[in-house]
């Protein structure tokens, strides 16, 4: 039995592993989609973690799952289906090998992209990772659909390869960081289409058209590719009724990890949170190591 199984391998959970190890806790850290690091390895650029300004995400990632495994973690690719309490503790059931038993849960899942969700949303050419795909689109026309970090972000970088990328905004202002609505609003290749909602990916076989609906008008925008950021939705599906979650399905919880279960602890981007960024969520994993000590010391699992 394990002290700790930590579910989601992005930087909450690798640095509840660093701190896990540190404390002389067993922990094996649970990864549904191996990339090293979560979602951060399809980060092009991280400019605000502190001491480390413009590296890339999957570096960035690295350099936390090296640091974990120097320590000794534990790594298992598997992905949760469900869970159970026990009178010591819990059972981790996953969809494939041996269900895992552990005196404590740390939910360090993230979230997944929310998908867009129109006619043709699932052309080929639709794509939720910019500098995943972004190369195939040189000297193409693409829209960006989001009005978030992310959304500006993936027009930035899509802007130095692409010869056109259209911004789609639902609103007329954007909830990204002001350096960022700078730099868009200064690069000659992004043009912003505002109080614009898409109703419809057009094409054959792959993308050729954005439908969109704008101030109440039909509009065409003629694209080759069509790029999603509008948003997460967190990963708890397979939680049940384990903890209480708020109404977007984010785990309850503070930044000290304990959730409405004793036992079970929360970090990173899937709890209630006003901000998710990998800073955040680096203090997440450690807060919740030191949460889940206390709640040793007191007697419990």
């Amino acid at each position: 039995m394990y002290d700790i199984i930590i579910i989601g391998s992005g930087p909450a959970g690798l640095t509840a592993a660093i701190y896990a190890s540190r404390a002389q806790l067993t922990a094996v850290v649970l990864e549904k989609d191996y990339l090293g690091s979560g979602q951060i390895a399809v980060s092009e650029q991280v400019d605000n973690y502190p001491g480390l300004p413009g590296i890339d995400g999957y570096t960035l990632g690295e350099k936390f799952r090296e640091h974990a495994e120097q320590l000794g973690a534990k790594f298992e690719n598997v992905e949760v289906d469900h869970i159970e309490r026990t009178a010591d503790g819990f059972t981790v059931f996953c969809k494939e090998g041996e269900p895992l038993q552990s005196r404590t849960i740390l939910c360090a899942s993230g979230t997944s992209y929310r998908r867009l969700d129109v006619p043709g949303g699932t052309l080929q050419g639709v794509s939720y990772c910019a500098t995943c795909d972004g190369a195939f689109y040189k000297d193409k026309t693409v829209a960006v659909i989001g009005g978030g970090d992310t959304a500006l972000g993936d027009a930035m970088y899509l802007s130095r390869m692409a010869k056109k990328v259209y911004l789609v905004h639902r609103r007329q202002e954007f909830r990204a960081n002001q350096a960022l609505q700078t730099a868009v609003q200064q690069n000659a290749a992004i043009e912003l289409v505002l109080d614009a909602v898409p109703t419809a990916v057009l094409g054959e076989k792959r993308v050729d058209h954005l439908e969109l609906l704008q101030n109440g008008a039909s509009k065409t925008l003629p694209v080759n590719g069509v790029f999603v950021a509008i948003g997460s939705i967190p990963n708890t599906d397979f939680l049940g009724n384990l903890c209480k979650l708020d109404e977007s399905g984010y785990i309850l919880a503070d930044e000290t990890g304990v959730t409405t279960t004793p036992g079970v602890f929360a970090a990173g981007d899937v709890r209630t949170t006003p901000l998710r960024q990998v800073v955040t969520a680096v203090a997440d994993g450690a807060n919740c190591v030191q949460s889940i000590e206390q709640y040793f010391r007191k007697g419990n699992g």
